[in-house]
């Protein structure tokens, strides 16, 4: 995980936010129509909507989040759903309780 990339991602404050709506996915996001959405996690339709921006930037977004290893997709037939990266998230907590 590059501390670097992952500030990058972060330093945005509607891709923070989608880091913090998918912490608790079922308080900001409709329930999915199939799947658990602890499990599988939040279409990426229902992102784009709650954000209100291009498909393409919340796509941009989306990305960022991934590369830096915050969050992960999953893909179900023709949708992607993202939940976050709770594993690499602790480790970033870890590394920033350690190092700084």
């Amino acid at each position: 995980m590059e501390l670097l990339e992952v500030f990058k991602a972060l330093s945005n404050e509607t891709r923070l936010q989608i880091v913090q709506w998918l912490k608790n996915p079922e308080i900001h996001f409709p329930k999915p129509q199939h799947g658990d959405i602890h499990e599988d996690g939040v279409c990426v339709s229902d992102i784009h909507k709650k954000v209100g921006l291009s498909q393409s930037t919340v796509s941009l977004y989306l990305s960022m989040l991934q590369n830096a290893g915050l969050i992960k997709a999953k893909r179900v037939g023709q949708w992607t759903y993202y939940k976050r990266n709770e594993e690499n998230i602790k480790k970033l907590i870890e590394l920033l309780s350690r190092d700084l």
